[in-house]
């Protein structure tokens, strides 16, 4: 039977929930950075708004499905994050469609982009003449990234999450052994106890676990 009181129990029930994946989680679905925030926000609405109206669904087999939910996001967070190619079938990666003036064709294709939408996102970034990019990249989030012609070196993040991206590395035209000697040169013995590494004009930025802003 509906009931207003069972739809404000279930309401608040969905609030609180909310409320909570997005403090717990970094709040990463406020602003979708990969598929994962998006997925979460819209089968979290899905669940709760599906719900609301349906006396047939207790209020205690609610609770049960976004627990669940909440259990399956928080999960898969940890993996993707300590996972290295977890995290890569989770939310993909960025990928390069212009190098050096260049349109990589076979790169636009693997991201399902037409030469209508990169011409497109090219003009939305103010970019009316492809000779002027350095490089352009579609983020994990499907934005794109333009580095113009006398910008700048490349900043490029060998090392993320404890994990070394062996793509960027290739990029780069260096390998492990190279990374393995200059992290030794900044007393890195282990690949783990690096948050992030970035490299740029020709130095790498190590940022580890234990650093803090004291």
């Amino acid at each position: 039977m509906f009931t207003y009181s069972d739809i404000i129990l279930k309401l608040i029930v969905g609030f609180l929930f909310i409320t909570f994946l997005i403090n717990f989680t970094g709040k990463g679905n406020l602003a979708p950075t990969s598929a994962l925030d998006q997925m979460q926000n819209y089968v979290l609405g899905g669940i709760i708004g599906g719900v609301l109206y349906n006396p047939a669904i207790t209020l205690t087999q609610f609770v049960v499905v976004l627990l669940i939910w909440s259990l399956l996001i928080l999960v898969t967070r940890y993996v993707k994050t300590h996972i290295h190619w977890i995290g890569k079938l989770i939310d993909g990666e960025p990928v390069t469609i212009i190098k050096n003036g260049r349109i990589l064709v076979d790169n636009c294709l693997k991201v399902n982009l037409s030469a209508k939408e990169v011409d497109f996102k090219l003009r939305t970034a103010g970019v009316y003449n492809i000779s002027e990019v350095k490089r352009a990249i579609i983020e994990q989030n499907g934005s794109l990234t333009v580095l113009r012609q006398g910008d700048g070196s490349i900043r490029y993040p060998v090392i993320v999450d404890g994990q070394i991206d062996n793509d960027v590395l290739e990029i780069m035209g260096k390998d492990e052994k190279w990374l393995t000697q200059v992290l030794a040169q900044h007393g890195v013995t282990n690949v783990k106890d690096v948050f992030m590494a970035t490299f740029k004009n020709n130095e790498l930025k190590i940022v580890r676990y234990t650093d803090n802003d004291q």
